[in-house]
């Protein structure tokens, strides 16, 4: 990188990467979210467990801990990012059946929430 316009592209670059990271650390993100169970590998290689309390994220590094909370009934769950989703426009998170279960939204299959790391 003997360039210096690109020298300053990538410390901008990394700045504003850790920027988003603080804003996590900080922020409750709210959008919907929606649940799977399936028995495939996840995008991290384990295994999907339908009960578990996991979910998976667009860009939250694996392992991440969320605290989920429902906003139609204020149940919470603390969940962790083992996959990689939604792929549906509009959704924030894919949930797991058992987290949906207790965030009680497993009958209407989405609903909204906020989430922030723990």
């Amino acid at each position: 990188m003997k360039n210096p316009k690109q020298t300053a592209l990538v410390a901008v670059t990394i700045a504003a990467g850790l920027m988003v990271g603080a804003s996590w650390a900080t922020a409750a993100q709210c959008g919907r979210a929606s649940w799977y169970a399936l028995h495939s590998k996840t995008a991290s290689g384990e295994r999907m467990n339908p009960s578990a309390l996991t979910a998976a994220h667009r860009t939250l590094p694996f392992g991440t801990k969320l605290k989920v909370t429902n906003k139609n009934n204020g149940r919470s769950v603390v969940v962790r990012i083992n996959d990689r989703g939604p792929f549906i426009k509009g959704r924030v998170l894919d949930l797991s059946k058992g987290a949906a279960g207790q965030l009680g939204f497993i009958g209407s299959g989405h609903t909204s929430v906020c989430m922030a790391r723990v």
